[in-house]
């Protein structure tokens, strides 16, 4: 994995292919190679959706080897909803596939000059870009079957569905589970729609024939992963929580402590969401024949996936995870879990980012397009995205394309990203971290969740300022270094918790690099990646009062508990200052 693969989709004559060792890139994988590339090579200000941005492929530094958890790809670009530097990751079967193909990265440039869509196929005879205009606007399910009649069962892929081609703000990059499905989706800024403008529809990838990737000391690497699985599966939340019920745990854990938006982010607390619970998920699946815990790659060993059936004991979706169960449940005002699932299809199919998605039907319903609770309502208004009505169009674009539509002036998003499933104001380190991101509202990106409600790692009062801004920060800093490394976020519970884990990845790190990882070599690779990432948005027009949650948070006591986010301007500013 120790080149990069770079196509050129607007060379005269067709799509060019080049191939280039890592060179200045050396060392770097997944979110670390994504945000490196994009803040070198692509001018801040181009438009996202212009030949200048590219869009950057990664698998993770340990990915494609035997180390559990390493199957997470990174996908980064200039976001067409932030207007920013973009890194959106998946897990599935990619990463590992590309892994070992030997390419640390893809990089598409340019743009086609035709209306041509492209497919490339790579396996270990090479690369071929083919042109091929029968997979215009085939929805990911439609497409990915198309490929396995066309390659076979042992391919993974990387696809766009209709939204992408469309070059909506909400569009997503699908990857392919262990069943061939299009399930894991690089979901957050629009990654999919910088996909649709370079003209690809799908990548196909076949690494038969190729090996596992090698570690440079392979009894340290085999006995700091042993250590590193151990560890994982004692945890109570990687353990057991997880692959019992899911990401969608969250939900009853949430509601209960009072930070679950309800009804677009005017209360913090839903009557329904027993019914719409993880609990209540596993026991929906058990009982129709699916599986309420699976890995959605290979070497999955906290295994939070699942299959969701239909009433009949048909095939409908993947386990809807937790934000995406909130998004068209609680914040919607939706109790019915069958609902929700067949929204979590639609989304998948047409390629959209379930929490965009979620967040904008609840706009859309504040602007009384359709009531509150109303499920077949939000199904129709996802399906009108899938089409491409004008109205779907406007949805498509998002939560703040939608509320700036309908004239509303409540719409929870920062950067022009939609919040996820925690209401800051209940929940004050979240709401750091969703403020001064370098990715919009993310709450993957430091998820203070961890010690402000589950206490994981710390003990940190949800509902007071104090804390807030070094918990976002130390957890902004790990997050990057850990979506360079290939590895799941969920890792964080555990090696939050046991320094054993910890020191286990640094490890598994360093026995299969050659060279000595410590702990504080990995913040470093953390903090680098943010100031890359934050220098970009900088020379994008990105000041400090892009690092805000939007005034209702500030003005709006949230019930039950009724409070708003205290935490002042002047110390979000101090996040970064280390």
């Amino acid at each position: 994995m120790e080149k990069i693969l770079r196509i050129n989709m607007s060379a005269d004559g067709g799509p060019e292919i080049r191939e280039e060792p890592l060179g200045e890139y050396a060392g770097l994988g997944g979110r670390g190679l994504t945000s490196a590339i994009v803040s070198k090579e692509v001018p801040p200000l181009c438009h996202p959706l212009g030949p200048e941005n590219k869009f950057v492929i990664a698998p993770g530094i340990l990915s494609g080897t035997l180390a559990a958890m390493s199957g997470r790809i990174s996908v980064g670009c200039k976001s067409p909803l932030t207007g920013g530097i973009k890194e959106a990751n998946a897990g599935g079967q990619p990463a590992q596939v590309l892994a070992r193909l030997g390419y640390a990265a893809i990089v598409l440039e340019g743009k086609p000059k035709g209306d041509d869509i492209y497919k490339i196929v790579i396996n270990k005879d090479g690369v071929q870009i083919i042109p091929d205009n029968s997979l215009k606007m085939l929805p990911n399910y439609d497409l990915i079957e198309k490929m396995k009649a066309e390659y076979g069962d042992k391919i993974a892929c990387i696809s766009i569905g209709p939204a992408g081609e469309m070059k909506m703000c909400a569009a997503s990059v699908a990857c392919t589970d262990m069943e061939l499905r299009p399930t894991r989706h690089a979901g957050r800024g629009g990654v999919g729609a910088v996909m649709g403008s370079k003209g690809v529809k799908v990548i196909v990838l076949d690494d038969t024939g190729m090996p596992m990737r090698e570690p440079k000391d392979p009894e340290k690497f085999k006995e700091a992963n042993r250590t590193f699985v151990k560890g994982l599966q004692q945890h109570a939340v990687t353990g057991q929580a997880l692959p019992a019920y899911g990401t969608n745990v969250l939900t009853n854990i949430i509601n209960e402590v009072g930070g679950y938006p309800t009804y677009n982010f005017k209360e913090g607390q839903f009557k329904g969401a027993s019914k719409i619970s993880g609990e209540t998920e596993a026991e929906l699946e058990k009982q129709r024949g699916g599986v309420p815990t699976h890995g959605c790659h290979r070497g999955c060993v906290i295994r939070c996936s699942g299959i969701y059936h239909d009433k009949d004991g048909n095939y409908l979706t993947k386990q809807p995870e937790y934000e995406t169960v909130w998004a068209h449940g609680g914040n919607c005002g939706i109790d019915d879990m069958d609902a929700i699932a067949k929204m979590d299809f639609l989304d998948d199919n047409y390629g959209l980012d379930t929490i965009e998605m979620g967040a904008t039907i609840a706009v859309a319903m504040e602007a009384g397009l359709i009531e509150f609770g109303d499920a077949e309502g939000a199904i129709r208004l996802i399906e009108e995205v899938g089409k491409g009505t004008y109205l779907g169009r406007i949805l498509g674009n998002g939560a703040e394309f939608t509320g700036r539509a309908f004239g509303l002036e409540r719409i929870p998003v920062v950067k022009g990203q939609a919040l996820p499933a925690y209401d800051p104001r209940a929940v004050h380190g979240i709401g750091v971290t969703y403020a001064t991101s370098p990715m919009g509202a993310d709450h993957t990106a430091g998820y203070a969740v961890a010690q402000n409600v589950l206490k994981v790692g710390g003990d940190v009062d949800p509902l007071k300022p104090d804390g807030q801004i070094e918990l976002s920060r130390n957890l902004q800093i790990a997050t990057a270094a850990i979506d360079s490394t290939g590895m799941c976020l969920f890792i964080a519970f555990a090696i939050l918790d046991q320094p054993e884990t910890f020191q286990a990845l640094m490890d598994m790190l360093s026995a299969f690099t050659g060279k000595e990882m410590t702990a504080d070599e990995f913040m470093e690779l953390g903090k680098n990646i943010l100031t890359m990432e934050r220098d970009f948005n900088k020379r994008a027009g990105f000041t400090s009062k892009h690092d805000r949650l939007p005034m209702f948070f500030k003005t709006e006591p949230l019930p039950p508990h009724n409070i708003t986010f205290q935490v002042k301007d002047e110390d979000l500013d101090k996040v970064f200052n280390w």
